[in-house]
């Protein structure tokens, strides 16, 4: 006990359980100072400022991300991807709400709401076009449509780590690097593009899972982003230890609720996989009892 005490001088009166944990913690992860807390504060305002430069990146990454998922190629959406600026205003959602910024909570909703109506609108067009214009006969939804309409826990598990990669890369510049990635990952225009088809197309199961999959990564990615920020010290604490600030407690709990409907619908896939297996393996068996062939076009 006398050794930690010297080394924290938080810990040279009545050293709690709270402040044991603090100061292991503290020890655990990459120490952030003041200045450079300011400096992500000082960037994230800035980059969640809705201005020219955001809405047409926006319009750009829409019409990127749309074009490929009606061609139904996964190289134009990874493209799609990398072009979106969404995740600046979810991130400093986060930041916002943990260290009480009304100003970057009210900029940043309000850069993520008009891009996401931005984005959508812009789908809607293009489908409509292509519909004018048969460039593509959508006979069938394409497959990258059809995997961004049925979210499960794993796509919230996968938000869940690229929201911390992502608060922690631009934490610490030296990883910097690492954020294209973390934009593939944590797919933010997609699924806005399949909201847009599937409201042209008159198709709201399609619209309303894929609007389903992006809230829950907005939702997610803003909740990681608060957990990194918490861990490194930008949120105020107490004088007798951690105080975790009730946006992070609401934050948390609205991310577990959103388990509820993914784990529904993953359910409900199964089953319905199951039973599409389950008719198969009879059709294929009567055939086989009578003789004839089965050919998949």
């Amino acid at each position: 006990m006398n050794i930690m005490t010297e080394k924290d001088p938080t810990l040279s009166k009545n050293p709690s359980l709270k402040l044991k944990v603090r100061f292991w913690f503290r020890k655990i992860l990459p120490s952030i100072n003041r200045e450079r807390r300011g400096d992500v504060r000082a960037h994230l305002r800035e980059e969640a400022e809705p201005d020219f430069d955001y809405f047409l990146l926006v319009v750009l990454s829409s019409i990127i991300a749309t074009s490929g998922l009606l061609i139904n190629s996964g190289a134009v959406i990874i493209g799609a991807m990398l072009v979106a600026p969404l995740m600046s205003p979810i991130i400093g959602l986060g930041l916002g709400a943990l260290i009480g910024d009304e100003k970057l909570l009210k900029t940043a909703a309000s850069a993520l709401f008009r891009g996401a109506f931005i984005a959508i609108g812009v789908a809607i067009l293009l489908t409509k076009f292509n519909e004018a214009l048969p460039f593509i006969t959508l006979q069938t939804l394409p497959e990258e449509v059809l995997s961004r309409t049925s979210p499960s826990p794993i796509d919230l598990m996968i938000a869940l780590a690229g929201g911390l990669a992502a608060a922690f890369a631009l934490a610490q510049p030296s990883i910097s690097a690492a954020l294209p990635g973390v934009a593939i990952a944590t797919a933010l225009m997609p699924p806005l593009g399949v909201v847009g088809i599937g409201i042209a197309m008159g198709r709201w199961e399609v619209a309303g899972g894929a609007f389903l999959l992006f809230i829950t990564n907005a939702v997610t990615i803003a909740f990681a982003s608060m957990l990194v920020f918490f861990s490194l010290g930008f949120s105020p604490g107490t004088k007798n230890g951690i105080r975790v600030p009730r946006s992070l407690w609401i934050s948390a709990f609205v991310t577990l609720l959103m388990l509820i409907p993914l784990t529904y619908l993953s359910i409900n896939a199964f089953q319905e996989a199951s039973r599409t297996r389950e008719v198969n393996a009879i059709v294929a068996e009567e055939i086989r009892v009578h003789g004839g062939e089965l050919i998949t076009l």
